[in-house]
């Protein structure tokens, strides 16, 4: 029986290694993401400072003593450590369940090396079973919608929620994204959009997929 929550906890201590000490790094958000910064509070004189790309990611660091670091004041990270709610074997991922899509993109493009932690079920021959989410600003959320109606999508209103900026997300069901950078680069030249969830322009370079047999590494 799978068991993903030890599965997370396996891609998690398996990106260890991938931090270099008394670094200044990039870690993302999420349920995996959260195991990872429990293994690194363990041993809090490894890292000089973290990167977050959410406020509660922000929260959790802070009260297990680790510093955040503001970006601007860092310029390029050595890595960046983040889950995703879905990928392909090619590393291409749709990520932002958590909301904190457009500060992962940031995090993503000023990293190095992109490190993604997963559990086993997340890995899909073709991304769009996870509805993909699409920031944008609240002004153009009924334009943005039309949009995505006209390309195949279903989007829906993540009911009650703000991003971290202060946009909105809107949820699209029923694609099956058969060329995700494509897609990411039509997505985004609709105004109002502020980032689209798919991570294939800048994809991770190493998924470390967690399973009941052990840790694969792509």
């Amino acid at each position: 029986m799978t068991n993903t929550l030890e599965n997370q906890r396996r891609a998690a201590r398996a990106a260890l290694p991938w931090l270099g000490r008394h670094e200044v790094v990039g870690i993302g958000t999420g349920s995996t993401v959260h195991h990872f910064i429990d293994f690194i509070a363990a041993d809090r004189g490894s890292l000089k400072a973290v990167v977050s790309s959410s406020n509660q990611s922000s929260r959790r660091l802070e009260a297990a003593g680790i510093p955040v670091a503001d970006l601007n004041e860092v310029g390029e990270l050595p890595v960046y450590i983040d889950g995703a709610d879905q990928t392909n074997g090619a590393r291409q991922l749709i990520k932002g369940g958590g909301g904190a899509l457009t500060r992962e993109k940031i995090i993503a493009a000023c990293s190095r090396v992109f490190v993604c932690i997963v559990d086993a079920t997340k890995l899909t021959p073709t991304l769009g079973a996870f509805p993909l989410p699409v920031e944008v600003i609240p002004m153009a959320r009924t334009l943005v919608a039309r949009r995505l109606a006209a390309i195949g999508g279903r989007p829906v209103l993540r009911p009650g929620y703000v991003t971290d900026n202060g946009n909105q997300i809107l949820d699209v069901h029923d694609l099956v994204i058969k060329d995700p950078q494509a897609l990411e680069s039509a997505l985004n030249q609709i105004p109002g959009v502020v980032t689209v969830g798919l991570f294939a322009q800048r994809p991770a370079d190493v998924l470390l997929i967690g399973g009941d047999a052990g840790v694969q590494q792509l």
